[in-house]
C-alpha cells in the first residue's frame, strides 16, 4: 500500500490525473448515449452507431492511460516504443467493441456485467502492454500481489457500474460513466504502484517516440473526443429541434384543441385548433397566462351559458375540477356551440387540456330525440288506429256473422243454405285476418304477454285438431292425431297461444292438401341445454315448396307464390305470428318440404310439467219447479244493427231483453230495474261502457245490492281493453264478432253461477 500512496503522491502529477479522468468520463458518457440511440435504429445506421461508440470509448480509455502517464515522473526521461503503444490501443479498441456488441445484443444485467468484465480486461491488457513499451534508464520490477489487487478492484468497480448503476436515464448513464472512470483509474494507479524502477545507465534504443511527440498524439486524441462530443451534441440538438417541429406540426394538425399548463396552471403551449375553438382568445393568448385569466376572458364576453348568474360559483367549480387526476365536462358556449373539455394531470403536476367540438353530436342527439318522439307518436297513432280499425271492422262484421247465425236457425231452401254458408265462410275469413293483424301488431310492439297456467296438453291438441277434422274428411283426406303418453299430461304454458299455432298449422295442412293425409303428432323432443322439450309435428301430402320458398315462408305476408293467395286465400301472416309466438315461449318453429312431396312443420317448445289442478264440484242453481226461469237481460249498445243481432240470437232462449243506447241509460235502467245479466258495449255516446260499469258497481255497493254479472260485449278486443274492463268491474269480455252459441251459453249460465257463488 505504501508503494501505491508513494506513486500517487510523488511520482504522479495530480493535474494530469484529473485531466485523464475528465477525458475518460466524457468519452464513456458519449459512448453510452450512442448505445442508447443505437437501440432505436436498425440495419446500417445501428451498425455505424455501434462502431462509433466502440471507437470513442476505446480512444477515451487509451487517452486516459497515456494522459496519466504524461503526469508520471520516474526520475528519468521516458520514451515510448511504437509497436507496444499501438498494440495497447488495439487492445482497448477491441475490448470495448466486444463490450458494446454484447450490451446491444442482450441488454440484461448479466450481459452488462459480462461486457464490463471484458472491457476492464481489455483495459488491463492495454495498461500492461503500454507499460512494457516505456523506455527509460533503469530496470522495472513488479509486485504480483498489487497487480492482482489492481485487477480485482477494477473488476469490482466495473461490476458495480455496469450491473447496478447503469440505467436508461441520462443521470444513470452519467453515473455509469463516472463509475467506469473510477474503475480504470483504480487499475492504473494501483498497477503503477506495483511497479518499481531500479535506476540504470543505459536507455534502450529502437523504434520509439519522445514524450513531446506522445503529448501531441494525446492532444490530437483529446481534440478528437471533444469534436465527437460537439458533433453528437449538435446532432442531438438538431434531432430534438426536428422532433419538436414535427410534434408541433402534429399538434397543429389535430382535430381537437390542445393546451398544456405547468404545475402552477400557467399556459406553456397550445395548438392552432385551440385558438379556433376559442376565438375570443386568439389575440390574447400568451405563454405564462393562468387558466383563471383565460376563463376570465370568456366570462367577460358572456360566452359560458352555465355561468350566467353564478359566475363566482362556476369559476370555483371549474378550478376545483382541474385539481382531479382527470376530469371531463361538456360546456355550452354562446352561439349554440358545445365543447367537451378534458383535463388530465401529468406526473410532474402539469395539466393537458383537450377541447373537442361536439356541436354536431349534440345536434344529432337532439335530432334523434325528436325523431324518437315522432316515432313514439307515430307508434301511438298506429296503435290507436289499429284499435279504432278493429272496432270499426268488428262492429259491422258482428252484424254479418250474427245475422247469418240467426238466419241459419230458420227454414231455408238449399240455394239459400248455400248462400248462407258462403256468407259465414267469408265472415270467418275476415275474422281470422283481423285477429292475425292485431296479433302481429301486439307481438312487434312487445305488448303481447303469454300466460303460464296449468292445462291438459292432450285435450288442447285434440281440440285444435277437431276444428279441422270435418274439413279434412270433406276433402277425402285421412286425418291422424297421435299423442304420446308423456305428452298426454298437464303442463304449464299458454294454452290459447299453443292452440293458435297448432290450428294455424293444421288449417294450412288441410288447405294445401288435395289427396292423401294430414297428421298431427305430439311427443317429447330432444333436450335443449339440459331441459326437456315437447315436439309437435304436422305432416301432409300437399303441394309442398322448394328451399327458396322455405327461406321466406315465415316472413310477413309471404306464401309459396302469388297464385297461392288467389287459389287458397289467406294473408300470409299466420306462419310469421306462429314462429314469433314459438320464440316467445322459448321454442322454435321450422319446416321441411319439397315441391309435390308434402310438408312437415315442427314446433318445439319447453316442457314444464304440472300437477293436475283440484277442481271443485260445479254448483248450478236450478228453479225449484224444474222449469228454467226467465233471464232478465239488459243490453247497452249504441249500434242498432248490433242490438238487432243480439235480439235475434237471444230470441232463441227464454230471455226478457231490455235495450238501451248508451251508458247513462244503462246506469239508470240498473237503478230502476232488476237484471240477471248486463251486456255492455265499451264505446258509446253520452257515457262509455267502462264508466257505466263503474257507476253500476258504485250504486250496488252504496245500496247493498247483489252484484249483477256484467259482460263487455264489444269490438274492442285488444289486451289493454280486456284489462280495462276487468279493472272497471266487468265479469267477462266477449269480443265482436262473437259466436251465437257462446253468447247463449253465457246468458244461460253466468247468472246461475253468480247466484250459486253468492249462496255458497
Amino acid at each position: 500500500m505504501d508503494h501505491i500512496l508513494y506513486s500517487i503522491t510523488t511520482e504522479h502529477d495530480a493535474r494530469w490525473l484529473l485531466a485523464a479522468m475528465v477525458v475518460c468520463v466524457l468519452g464513456i458518457a458519449i459512448s453510452l448515449n450512442l448505445l442508447a440511440a443505437a437501440r432505436l435504429r436498425i440495419g446500417a445506421k445501428r451498425r455505424n452507431i455501434i462502431i462509433g461508440a466502440s471507437l470513442i470509448s476505446g480512444l477515451a480509455v487509451f487517452t486516459t492511460h497515456y494522459v496519466g502517464l504524461q503526469g508520471y515522473h520516474p526520475g528519468a526521461e521516458i520514451r515510448y516504443a511504437v509497436l507496444p503503444t499501438v498494440g495497447s490501443f488495439a487492445l482497448a479498441l477491441g475490448s470495448f467493441a466486444a463490450a458494446c456488441g454484447i450490451v446491444l445484443a442482450r441488454p440484461t444485467r448479466r450481459h452488462r456485467i459480462l461486457a464490463g468484465a471484458i472491457a476492464l480486461a481489455g483495459v488491463a491488457g492495454m495498461h500492461f502492454v503500454g507499460i512494457s513499451g516505456l523506455r527509460f534508464a533503469g530496470e522495472v520490477s513488479w509486485q504480483p500481489a498489487l497487480i492482482v489487487f489492481s485487477i480485482v478492484g477494477g473488476l469490482v468497480l466495473a461490476f458495480i457500474s455496469s450491473g447496478i448503476i447503469f440505467g436508461p436515464s441520462l443521470l444513470r448513464r452519467l453515473g455509469t460513466a463516472v463509475g467506469c472512470t473510477l474503475s480504470v483509474t483504480f487499475l492504473h494507479l494501483t498497477a503503477m504502484g506495483a511497479m518499481t524502477i531500479v535506476p540504470g545507465t543505459a536507455i534502450e534504443t529502437g523504434w520509439t517516440v519522445s514524450g513531446a511527440v506522445m503529448t501531441g498524439v494525446i492532444l490530437a486524441m483529446v481534440l478528437a473526443i471533444a469534436a465527437a462530443a460537439a458533433a453528437i451534441g449538435w446532432m442531438t440538438w438538431i434531432a430534438q429541434s426536428s422532433s419538436l417541429a414535427r410534434i408541433r406540426e402534429a399538434l397543429d394538425a389535430m382535430p381537437d384543441g390542445l393546451a398544456f399548463y405547468d404545475a402552477e396552471d400557467r399556459l406553456v403551449l397550445w395548438n392552432h385548433r385551440y385558438t379556433e375553438m376559442n376565438p375570443e382568445l386568439s389575440s390574447t393568448l400568451r405563454v405564462g397566462m393562468t387558466f383563471r385569466e383565460i376563463i376570465g376572458i370568456g366570462l367577460a364576453e358572456d360566452l359560458y351559458i352555465d355561468a350566467r348568474g353564478r359566475q363566482a360559483e362556476w369559476v370555483r367549480e371549474r378550478l376545483d375540477a382541474r385539481q382531479a387526476l382527470t376530469a371531463t365536462m361538456e360546456q355550452r358556449i354562446a352561439g349554440d356551440r358545445w365543447l367537451r373539455v378534458s383535463d388530465r394531470r401529468t406526473a410532474a403536476g402539469g395539466i393537458v387540456t383537450v377541447s373537442t367540438d361536439i356541436t354536431d353530436l349534440k345536434n344529432d342527439a337532439r335530432a334523434l330525440v325528436e325523431a324518437r318522439d315522432v316515432a313514439q307518436s307515430a307508434n301511438s297513432a298506429k296503435s290507436q288506429f289499429l284499435a279504432n280499425m278493429s272496432h270499426e271492422i268488428r262492429t259491422p262484421l258482428n252484424g254479418v256473422i250474427g245475422i247469418a247465425q240467426a238466419l241459419a236457425k230458420t227454414s231455408l231452401s238449399p240455394q239459400q243454405e248455400e248462400m248462407l254458408e258462403l256468407i259465414q265462410s267469408s265472415g270467418h275469413t275476415l275474422q281470422v285476418l283481423l285477429s292475425d293483424i292485431l296479433d302481429l301488431a301486439r307481438v312487434e310492439s312487445g305488448r303481447l304477454e303469454l300466460a303460464n297456467d296449468a292445462f291438459h296438453l292432450g285435450r288442447a291438441v285434440r281440440e285444435a285438431a277437431q276444428l279441422y277434422e270435418t274439413s279434412a274428411e270433406a276433402k277425402g283426406l285421412q286425418f291422424f292425431v297421435e299423442i304420446a303418453p308423456e305428452a298426454d299430461s298437464w303442463i304449464l304454458g299458454d294454452v290459447v297461444r299453443i292452440k293458435q299455432i297448432l290450428t294455424n298449422l293444421v288449417s294450412n295442412a288441410v288447405k294445401f292438401t288435395g289427396t292423401g293425409f294430414v297428421s298431427l303428432t305430439a311427443a317429447s323432443g330432444p333436450d335443449r341445454n339440459g331441459a326437456p322439450t315437447l315436439r309437435f309435428s304436422i305432416e301432409d301430402t300437399g303441394i309442398g315448396f322448394d328451399c327458396e320458398t322455405r327461406d321466406r315462408l315465415f316472413s310477413r305476408f309471404e306464401q309459396a307464390d302469388g297464385a297461392i293467395t288467389r287459389r287458397f286465400g289467406g294473408s300470409g301472416l299466420g306462419l310469421a305470428i306462429s314462429r314469433q309466438l314459438a320464440k316467445m315461449m322459448g321454442g322454435d318453429l321450422d319446416c321441411e318440404s319439397e315441391p309435390g312431396g308434402g310438408s312437415a312443420f315442427i314446433l318445439t317448445i319447453p316442457f314444464h310439467a304440472a300437477d293436475a289442478p283440484v277442481s271443485a264440484p260445479d254448483i248450478v242453481a236450478e228453479p225449484a219447479d224444474g222449469e228454467r226461469a226467465v233471464v232478465r237481460v239488459l243490453l247497452a249498445d249504441d249500434h242498432p244493427v248490433n242490438r238487432k243481432v243480439v235480439e235475434m240470437i237471444l230470441a232463441q232462449a227464454n230471455v226478457e231483453l231490455t235495450s238501451v243506447e248508451n251508458g247513462a241509460e244503462a246506469v239508470q235502467a240498473c237503478r230502476e230495474g232488476d237484471f240477471d245479466i248486463v251486456l255492455m258495449d265499451m264505446q258509446m255516446p253520452v257515457m262509455d261502457g267502462l264508466t257505466a260499469t263503474r257507476e253500476i258497481r258504485l250504486n250496488e255497493a252504496a245500496m247493498g245490492l247483489t252484484r249483477t254479472p256484467i259482460v263487455m260485449l264489444t269490438a274492442n278486443a285488444l289486451a289493454e281493453h280486456i284489462a280495462s274492463a276487468e279493472a272497471a268491474g266487468a265479469d267477462h269480455h266477449l269480443a265482436k264478432p262473437f259466436d251465437a252459441a257462446e253468447l247463449l251459453q253465457l246468458v244461460a249460465t253466468l247468472p246461475h253461477a253468480a247466484a250459486a257463488a253468492l249462496a255458497a
